[in-house]
């Protein structure tokens, strides 16, 4: 009876501070971003003239909700982890169809998701990606405008001995121009695209007393470990800028500036991704819920701009994410949409129903993986052992 006394002691106040410190974090920034995705499906959904029946943020039983004069059901459900929207002639928050559109009357197809063309679906499809896109753009455009940019001159300041940049040949005052055809305005350039090439070849172009000098280096692969215990390994060149600056734009420049840095982001997770696929990188990069969760919370101490930062890149990954041509996810209905243009017709029922069967697996396949791998790097098994022991 102590025993049993002092653990739920011990354990009822460590709870509610997890609770508080990451799940509420976590919740509220996932509900944000979630929102953004659902209100770009439903938007362009209502101006094509379809019936949304339901606005759902999170999945299963519905928790609370209202009813607006449009008849859309907007509500909470219990499982917060994604949302749906479900338009007149889905079947299921997966929007494959219900019945025979055929069947339906002239009224009801005019409003129907399944009866519109081929284009206004696509575009319906799209927008909830290009809305967390766009979010982005709008997140980081109000740091560039208000906090500023992270900014450092492209200006070699230090070179450490032996490393890969001493070994290419660059020196103290290089000013870096171009890396492998991108073009350089920052340090922090240098650092996403070098961080991405470990132990790969890359063509440097820097400036050196007026005359450009081109410069071949192989990034040396080093395993860093973050502010918030996650591995990861990366690229080094070996040296260092001159001071870090925050310099705030102009409204538009900061636009522009927010343009590029989403796409930058975006081709950095894509590059990420195609060096796990070939084994470059560790799987265990991978995180999902749980270590997100972990993360938010840590954001959420570290201050307003630090988290509106967090949502930017979440927001891009979970765009981005969503256009993986998998069944199940809005990439996936728009590869069924390009065979569609391609053939002229729609694909088979029992082909799309294969076809989401195995997108299914495929989303519930990663989530596990992932989740296996949240609680491997949060140490639960190591605790759970301990218990036992």
């Amino acid at each position: 009876m102590d025993v049993f006394s002092g653990l739920y002691t011990f354990a009822v106040p460590t709870m509610f501070s997890g609770i508080v410190t990451y799940v509420l974090p976590f919740l509220a920034i996932l509900t944000v971003l979630v929102f953004v995705h659902e209100m770009g499906h439903f938007l362009v959904a209502r101006r094509n003239g379809v019936r949304v029946e339901v606005f759902s943020i999170g999945f299963g039983p519905e928790l609370f909700g209202w009813t607006d004069r449009a008849k859309t059901r907007w509500k909470f459900s219990l499982i917060p982890l994604g949302g749906y929207v479900r338009m007149f002639g889905d079947a299921n928050a997966a929007s494959q169809p219900s019945g025979d559109q055929a069947e339906l009357t002239a009224e009801e197809r005019a409003v129907s998701f399944h009866c519109k063309r081929l284009s206004q679906r696509s575009w319906i499809v799209a927008a909830g990606p290009l809305a967390n896109f766009l979010f982005a753009v709008i997140l980081l455009a109000g740091l560039f405008a208000t906090v500023g940019q992270r900014f450092t001159p492209p200006i070699v300041g230090d070179v450490a001995a032996d490393s890969a940049a001493a070994e290419a040949g660059i020196l103290p005052g290089d000013r870096f121009v171009s890396i492998n055809g991108s073009a350089i305005d920052r340090f922090e350039d240098v650092q996403r695209i070098i961080r991405q090439k470990p132990e790969l070849q890359v063509e440097v172009v820097v400036l050196r007393d007026g005359q450009e000098v081109v410069l071949s280096a192989i990034p040396t692969l080093t395993e860093l470990t973050d502010n918030f215990g996650n591995q990861h390994k990366i690229g080094l060149l070996g040296v260092s800028g001159s001071a870090v600056e925050f310099v705030r734009h102009d409204p538009l420049t900061a636009v522009w500036r927010a343009g590029g840095e989403t796409v930058s982001l975006t081709v950095g997770t894509l590059q990420a991704v195609g060096q796990i696929i070939v084994g470059a990188r560790s799987t265990e990069e991978l995180g999902g819920p749980l270590r997100i969760a972990q993360m938010s919370g840590q954001m959420a101490e570290l201050g307003l701009v630090t988290v509106i930062w967090f949502m930017a890149v979440l927001s891009i990954n979970l765009g981005l994410i969503n256009l993986f041509p998998i069944p199940m996810l809005d990439g996936g209905h728009l590869l069924f949409y390009g065979i569609e243009a391609v053939r002229g017709r729609p694909l088979g029922d029992r082909a799309q129903e294969y076809g989401f069967r195995i997108g299914l697996a495929l989303v519930f396949s990663l989530i596990l993986f992932v989740t296996w791998n949240d609680l491997v790097h949060l140490e639960v098994f190591d605790f759970i052992r301990g218990l036992v022991t």
